[in-house]
């Protein structure tokens, strides 16, 4: 990786984890471990305000993860094609359907 150009330090998660407001951090962190156990090849982009997950070096995006003062808004992409499904959910709500979105985007993708 010599010669590679850097434009400073990629946040890691611990550093994103700050931002999120603490009644929304176990959904969050629960979406996430989610997202992380669909494969070896998944992906985790940390960026400014959000979380991107993807699959494999060529990092076709499934799930966008961004959190809210009271929850979180996650997009799911299924193709290149197709517009994003974008999804609100608040913190205590239940997530199982959502699991299964994003199991058959990561799938589909």
């Amino acid at each position: 990786m010599d010669g590679m150009i850097s434009f400073g330090k990629k946040r890691d998660y611990n550093d994103f984890k700050k931002q999120i407001p603490v009644s929304v951090q176990p959904l969050f962190d629960s979406i996430r471990e989610f997202c992380l156990s669909l494969g070896e090849n998944v992906v985790e982009d940390i960026r400014m305000h959000r979380v991107v997950f993807g699959k494999s070096m060529t990092f076709r995006w499934f799930a966008d993860v961004e959190p809210e003062r009271e929850g979180i808004i996650i997009k799911i992409q299924k193709s290149r094609k197709e517009v994003p499904q974008i999804l609100q959910i608040k913190a205590g709500q239940e997530i199982t359907k959502l699991k299964e979105i994003i199991k058959n985007a990561f799938e589909t993708i």
